[in-house]
């Protein structure tokens, strides 16, 4: 039994030409929408490439762009075919090219739901890129006359503004790194000489933190040097009181951005591989419909539509038959070749008479 049968007379099957027609090029307008998504999210992720680990984190707005042109390509071709099927003659010559573009449609209605499934699900991996990226990055923040990460200072600083961040889990990583560079050290200072001697790779460690790190909505000057001595600061206690920096480490507030982001994207294509679906069956149902017509010379014939000419079950049954077919037409080959091989690997014998 076929599966969603439905009759066609002349006057549905116009109608659902017509529809498909106008449908195909909704869908071509959501797949520039979805390659602009794509290309925005790029964007915004080459801003800040120098503060993310590698280039995995491109894998979903690359996705994005070729699903956008394949969608527009794909959609642009069904549009031609539901126009000409309103002429038989023009709709014979698709004929042989419509069960080859069905399947690849429905093969593309499969990378398009996982493409919005990844977006959903790229947090993780985003969350290391940007564990790594930052971490790698906060220790060049000192190499201002460096060839190639002198903008690594200014790009940290606009960041931590912009995101209102510091550091990268919070402000106490900034301890851990000599983030002032020696050109601004006085060597000949005992304070100095101390803090250096005390390390064991030589470096000038501070329990202070770049001034980006300041929040300007506290009433409090910003307190950004000496933070964990109480007594260098008047009525002060830093375990206590609510310090004046930002809270919020840069790799969360990076991951909230982009994560939210693509959850939204992730929304969109999937309405639109929901539009594409419903796309796609009504291609299959005007396709049979047409393929069913008894007399071709009567237009006004009805005429019987479907989406599987079996049921799931059959179609399913069948399926796997032709692969076994398949599979042993293989075998079959491979063994007569080796037969081939060995017959013809064959000495004659010769045998001699004394």
């Amino acid at each position: 039994m076929a599966l969603l049968k439905v009759k066609f007379n002349q006057k549905k099957r116009v109608k659902l030409a017509q529809g498909l027609w106008l449908m195909n090029w909704f869908s071509v307008f959501a797949g520039i929408i979805v390659f602009s998504m794509g290309l925005f999210l790029k964007i915004e992720l080459r801003k800040r490439s120098e503060v993310m680990d590698n280039a995995e984190s491109h894998f979903v707005p690359n996705s994005l762009i070729l699903m956008g042109i394949l969608s527009c390509a794909f959609n642009g071709f069904a549009g031609k075919i539901c126009y000409d099927s309103l002429d038989p003659t023009k709709f014979a010559k698709w004929k042989p090219f419509l069960k080859p573009y069905l399947a690849l449609c429905f093969l593309f209605n499969i990378l398009l739901f996982l493409v919005a499934l990844i977006c959903f699900l790229m947090r993780g991996s985003l969350e290391n890129t940007l564990a790594h990226g930052l971490k790698n990055s906060m220790k060049f923040y000192r190499d201002t006359d460096t060839p190639g990460r002198c903008f690594m200072k200014k790009t940290i600083d606009m960041l931590q503004i912009e995101f209102k961040c510091c550091g990268n889990n919070g402000f106490r990583d900034w301890f851990e790194i000599q983030w002032i560079s020696n050109r601004y050290l006085d060597f000949s200072s005992k304070e100095v000489k101390d803090r250096i001697k005390s390390n064991v790779d030589g470096r000038y460690l501070v329990d202070g933190v770049p001034f980006s790190c300041c929040n300007p909505s506290s009433p409090r000057p910003c307190i950004q040097y000496q933070i964990t001595n109480n007594t260098a600061h008047y009525s002060y206690d830093y375990q206590t009181e609510e310090l004046n920096l930002w809270s919020r480490g840069c790799r969360e507030a990076l991951l909230h951005y982009y994560a939210s982001m693509m959850s939204s994207m992730g929304a969109v294509v999937l309405l639109v591989w929901l539009f594409e679906m419903s796309v796609m069956v009504g291609l299959r149902l005007l396709h049979t419909s047409l393929e069913s017509v008894t007399n071709p010379e009567d237009p006004e014939c009805e005429s019987e539509g479907w989406i599987l000419e079996n049921s799931l079950k059959d179609t399913f049954k069948s399926t796997l038959e032709s692969l076994k077919k398949i599979g042993k037409f293989n075998q079959v080959e491979a063994g007569a070749e080796g037969a081939e091989g060995e017959e013809g690997g064959k000495t004659p014998a010769v045998a001699t008479v004394s």
